[in-house]
């Protein structure tokens, strides 16, 4: 807790502070991540304009640009809360053959199969984060740690960061058709959290790229084309196909899902293609508003970094 002489403006405080974090001493010698020493702190040196009226117009500047970033960041909850809604209206919830909410010009039962009639399984690698990198290589490889953290559901290899397999790393055992193709789903078959346990992405596009499904991954492949790309995808984020995942994954600290637990499931879809592809589309539609709004946040955080840098005195001051 810092206590304010009238000279200087809180706000400002907080702000020069924020613009100069990496700056103020930390003893790093003990257990931990380290901390700040309050002698270090006391004599930390900052830079206040004599006028207090000038601190106030930078305090102002910086609050109102955390306002808008704040409200776009709400806005962008609200983006997702209503794509979190259509893919619980536009499939069938669990037990149901037909979804809440369906376009006019269809019509009829969704088609029930088992996992295993639509789709079979075939070989992943279990390469580790120390076989890979992002540097350079011929073979890109999915590590299940970031299908659970950054990976869009419907996976364009020329939008996502995807590491490379070691050069040194052998590959000549790996079949061709054990190679991600177009339609695909990797699922990863491990997580600490139930929610996430199970959860997959969908191959979409790969730009004549050679991709492999790696560690802690389940590689799916259609037996015969039933399902669109794009489709398949979102069908693996609704909720009958969520809940039956987690009803079948097993462990304690860690929970997994096995091929033979996973081929239990049951998988509702629409016979017609047509009414697949205009969910699909609907679908990656509001996905595109979400990384459109995404993208305009982390413009706004970058131009506040920008103005945290140019409102006050260069950091070459502090040396």
């Amino acid at each position: 807790a810092i206590n304010l002489n009238k000279e200087v403006y809180k706000l400002y405080l907080l702000y020069i502070l924020i613009a100069n974090e990496r700056y103020i001493p930390i003893d790093k010698t003990g257990i931990g991540a380290g901390k700040i020493d309050l002698k270090d702190l006391k004599t930390f040196k900052i830079f206040v304009p004599r006028n207090q009226k000038e601190q106030q117009k930078i305090a102002s500047c910086l609050s109102t640009f955390d306002e808008l970033i704040s409200a776009h960041q709400d806005k962008l909850a609200a983006l997702k809360e209503h794509k979190k809604g259509l893919v619980q209206n536009l499939f069938p919830q669990e037990g149901q053959k037909v979804p809440n909410f369906r376009f006019p010009e269809f019509e009829g039962d969704w088609k029930v199969k088992p996992l295993n009639q639509i789709y079979f399984f075939l070989i992943n690698n279990s390469f580790s984060r120390d076989k890979l990198n992002y540097d350079n290589g011929e073979v890109k490889n999915l590590h299940y740690g970031d299908i659970h953290t950054k990976f869009s559901t419907l996976f364009d290899i020329r939008n996502e960061e995807v590491p490379f397999i070691n050069s040194n790393i052998p590959l000549n055992r790996i079949d061709t058709e054990n190679y991600c193709i177009q339609g695909d789903i990797v699922l990863a078959d491990a997580s600490e959290d139930l929610n996430d346990v199970g959860k997959g992405i969908e191959i979409t596009q790969l730009n004549n790229e050679k991709l492999l499904s790696g560690l802690h991954t389940l590689l799916l492949r259609q037996i015969k084309p039933a399902l669109v790309v794009g489709f398949a995808g979102h069908l693996f984020q609704s909720n009958a196909v969520r809940k039956q995942i987690r009803k079948e994954a097993q462990g304690t600290k860690v929970l997994g899902i096995s091929k033979s637990r996973l081929s239990n499931i049951s998988i509702c879809h629409p016979e017609n293609k047509l009414e697949q592809q205009k969910i699909a589309s609907l679908l990656t539609a509001q996905d595109e508003l979400n990384a459109a709004q995404e993208e305009k946040i982390a413009q706004l955080q970058k131009h506040k970094k920008g103005l945290l840098q140019g409102l006050f005195p260069q950091t070459a001051a502090y040396a």
